[in-house]
């Protein structure tokens, strides 16, 4: 079976963008064997001065590298992370700098980087308190993770969102969580 790497950095138990994940991840676990990354659990500290001396000396701690290496021999990957002072959380940006590693996820060739992860498609998943859609100038989530999937080599990039939450009555946030449902729903079924 081939497999999915679930990148969850769903901050809230009460999180609206898990609501959207879970039913993702559960139609997802009918073709893929899914290994769930929590992010917020990690307590990953970010890439430092020492951290890179590290580097530079060929040390990375053990468990940096074998999370590196699923997420590079990931046959797919979900991403799924609310929207965070126009991008999101912080720990997403730190977790991502650590599988940032030469050899693993990214090399070079002399002349330019080239991505070594087996991934072909990415789904982000996230939801905005605000009326700012995929591709706003000031939302620079999605930007940001397809540049990443460029570096990495991660294939193509879609973005479910589901937007203007906290301007909006509970009747429709709930219409905008399945609506957002069914539009991940409906990329699964050829994900």
């Amino acid at each position: 079976m081939k497999k999915l790497v679930v990148i969850d950095c769903c901050m809230r138990a009460e999180s609206r963008t898990k609501q959207i994940l879970n039913h993702v991840v559960e139609a997802l676990s009918l073709r893929y064997d899914v290994e769930h990354i929590d992010v917020a659990s990690l307590g990953l500290k970010a890439v430092d001065s020492v951290v890179l001396d590290e580097r530079a000396s060929g040390y990375v701690p053990e468990e940096i590298v074998s999370m590196a290496r699923r997420i590079a021999n990931a046959h797919r990957i979900v991403i799924a992370a609310p929207f965070w002072d126009m991008s999101f959380p912080a720990a997403l940006k730190v977790f991502f700098e650590n599988m940032s590693l030469f050899n693993i996820t990214f090399a070079d060739d002399g002349e330019k980087c080239v991505g070594l992860c087996s991934c072909e498609r990415v789904l982000y998943i996230t939801t905005r308190g605000m009326n700012i859609h995929t591709g706003d100038d000031i939302e620079q989530g999605t930007p940001y993770i397809k540049a990443l999937s460029r570096l990495w080599g991660m294939g193509d990039v879609m973005c479910v969102s589901a937007q203007n939450l906290d301007y909006s009555t509970d009747d429709e946030i709930k219409e905008k969580i399945k609506r957002a449902i069914d539009e991940a729903l409906t990329i699964c079924k050829d994900f």
